[in-house]
């Protein structure tokens, strides 16, 4: 069966389709029926079902002989080593773990905050959860203590695993510093941490509340899977809000099973024994669903990266990895393959290495733009495969689906929606506007299994955040439109829109043309407050390395560029060359900010920011073009 009846089989039966889907999961108890709708809006599926997510990632494979099969792989350029975890051994430590979690009262319902790089270890501690029943919310390691007390008080936990210490390339990240301050600002207490002494860094330990990783499993016996309800939470991870204080998205367990199980297959083309590699990290959705759950899920190989694209060693430090462990699908994010780009325009690295068991190159997390497309098809070698997803979905809404047909890639597109999405381009009245019309992507409730139910203690949140301004819909917060067969194109965040002159215009089209530039690595357009325009567009530049060409010829010809490919009607006139752009530590970058800091407007410095330094450079750079005078 092709994309286009898998798709139709989905829409005359969703019942159907996902109670065959269901079929790929161990119950405990198998549901009786795929949706609830009993409190519509807000839609769950499997309730009645009895279920354990790490049983399904783990035990199941151990179970069915598979046992001495890799199921982690650790590589990590920044502490030279490298190191292979079977899923019998994986089972045993997972166990011992979730064993002393419940020797000292951690149950099911009961939340753990997991705050910790990108080791095995913090894979063994979401699954330890898993496996009693307590939901996780890992929390990005090496945010700011702030951050962390916010998410402590929201989430009540009754115990945080933690490392002593997070590597980057030229650094010591101190961790349990951070971790303590924390403790001190939240007004929630957990009951003990537990921390993992990294040789880099032996931190001090609290007594009476701080146990060692290894010291508090001694003599423990190991803990068996504790089934729970289909609806029961997961984990709970938090993504930033526009009124600032972070909301929780709640991940329910059996449509979380059944969804990431459908996509390993039908997506990526994995079956068991595959190695899929996500380059992501732990804290973010991606690291949840396909560097933990899915891949182990499903029953590969998954690899724990703790590294950089560039500068550990150099940007060919993503294609060894790929050879040596023969990765078969491969998942970054646009701005990873832009910084190997940058320091090797020509892809001479890429050659350095053997990459015939690699399939298909998957992007996601922001806008993929054509000529970072292009250039990794070119040196690559194989499909490069945009998609589209959120954290509150977990998994692609919008994607080609390589495992049931390879369909033509049209490049600035994620493909055509996921069977349980029916998505729709909507007018601010909330009508469907016709193909090729940009405006505001929603998608016709009820979403499908794994996606987000709601928010955690935060159901009014919920329902105004998404579900108010188009009713009956799911406000995805992001503006694009469908084009003749079918295929969506997402342009910008819907605040990314800005109205220049009365003309809505995508700041995300004006990247793709400047991008286009041979000289241009990088870039970001912004719309700035315009006295007689209402907004009007600046963008910023970073050079390919090694460029020896003059800034403001660069500018100069992206102005022209820009004039042809789009029009007078851009009203694209000032540019400028920076060095580097500010980004959240996931690499999406800080358009916002950027515009208040041009509009002279007050804000308040990102939690997720990479370097705050750079914003600094950021204000001088606009105030050589008349911005942000105050």
């Amino acid at each position: 069966m092709g994309y286009r009846e898998v798709y139709e089989g989905w829409q005359a039966d969703p019942e159907r389709f996902w109670m065959e889907a269901a079929g790929g999961v161990d119950w405990v108890k198998a549901p009786t029926r795929a949706l609830n709708d009993s409190k519509a809006p807000l839609y769950e599926w499997f309730t009645d079902a009895q279920v354990n997510t790490c049983w399904n990632a783990v035990d199941r494979h151990v179970e069915a002989g598979r046992g001495a099969q890799l199921a982690i792989i650790h590589e990590s350029p920044v502490t030279h080593l490298k190191k292979g975890i079977t899923y019998k051994e994986l089972q045993s430590r997972v166990a011992s773990l979730a064993g002393a979690l419940r020797a000292k009262g951690v149950e099911k319902g009961d939340r753990v905050i997991i705050y910790m790089p990108m080791v095995p270890e913090a894979l063994e501690a979401m699954l330890a959860c898993a496996r009693l029943g307590a939901i996780h919310s890992v929390v990005f390691g090496g945010f700011a203590a702030n951050e962390l007390a916010v998410r402590i008080d929201d989430c009540t936990p009754k115990a945080i695993i933690a490392a002593s210490c997070g590597i980057e390339p030229n650094r010591i990240v101190h961790y349990k510093p951070l971790l303590d301050a924390a403790i001190d600002m939240a007004s929630h207490k957990p009951s003990f941490c537990v921390i993992l002494q990294r040789e880099q860094e032996v931190a001090k330990l609290i007594e009476g509340r701080d146990v060692a990783w290894h010291t508090f499993q001694y003599g423990v016996a190991p803990a068996e899977c504790v089934p729970v309800s289909g609806d029961h939470p997961a984990y709970i991870l938090y993504t930033s809000g526009t009124t600032g204080a972070p909301k929780g998205v709640v991940r329910p367990t059996a449509g979380h099973l059944v969804a990431l199980n459908w996509t390993m297959r039908a997506i990526y083309d994995c079956d068991p024994g595959d190695v899929f590699w996500a380059a992501s990290d732990v804290g973010w959705v991606v690291g949840h669903s396909y560097i933990c759950y899915a891949p182990l899920i499903a029953g590969c190989t998954t690899i724990v990266f703790e590294g950089k694209p560039v500068g550990t060693p150099d940007a060919g430090t993503f294609w060894r990895i790929i050879a040596e462990n023969k990765v078969k699908s491969f998942f970054t994010a646009p701005t990873a393959l832009r910084a190997i780009k940058r320091d090797d325009p020509e892809g001479a690295l890429v050659q350095d290495y053997n990459l015939k068991r690699l399939k298909a190159l998957y992007l996601a997390g922001e806008r993929a733009d054509p000529d970072t497309i292009l250039w990794a098809q070119r040196h690559v070698g194989v499909p490069v495969i945009d998609h589209w997803w959120q954290t509150e979905t977990g998994w692609a809404i919008a994607a080609n689906p390589m495992g049931i047909e390879a369909l033509p890639v049209k490049i600035g597109s994620p493909s055509v929606a996921m069977p349980g999405f029916d998505v729709q381009v909507l007018d601010e009245g909330g009508h469907p506007v016709a193909p090729g019309q940009l405006g505001a992507i929603a998608i016709k409730l009820p979403l499908p299994p794994g996606t987000l139910p709601t928010l955690w203690n935060a159901e009014e949140r919920f329902k105004k955040s998404y579900l108010s301004h188009f009713p009956g819909f799911y406000e995805t917060g992001d503006a694009g439109f469908v084009d003749e067969d079918g295929y969506l194109y997402i342009m910008a965040r819907t605040d990314d829109v800005i109205n220049v002159a009365g003309h809505r215009l995508s700041t995300g089209a004006m990247e793709e043309v400047l991008s286009g530039h041979k000289d241009v690595a990088e870039c970001a357009v912004i719309g700035v407050s315009d006295e007689l325009k209402g907004q009007s567009p600046v963008g910023f530049l970073c050079l390919n390395k090694g460029s020896a060409r003059a800034s403001a010829d660069v500018v100069k010809e992206c102005v022209q560029l820009m004039r042809e490919k789009i029009g007078p009607v851009a009203d694209f006139k000032r540019a400028v060359v920076v060095d580097r752009l500010p980004k959240t530590r996931s690499g999406k970058i800080l358009r916002a900010t950027m515009v208040k800091i041009a509009d002279n407007v007050e804000w308040k410095m990102p939690a997720t920011i990479d370097d705050p330094a750079i914003l600094d450079e950021i204000k001088v750079a606009l105030q050589t073009l008349g911005y942000a005078k105050g």
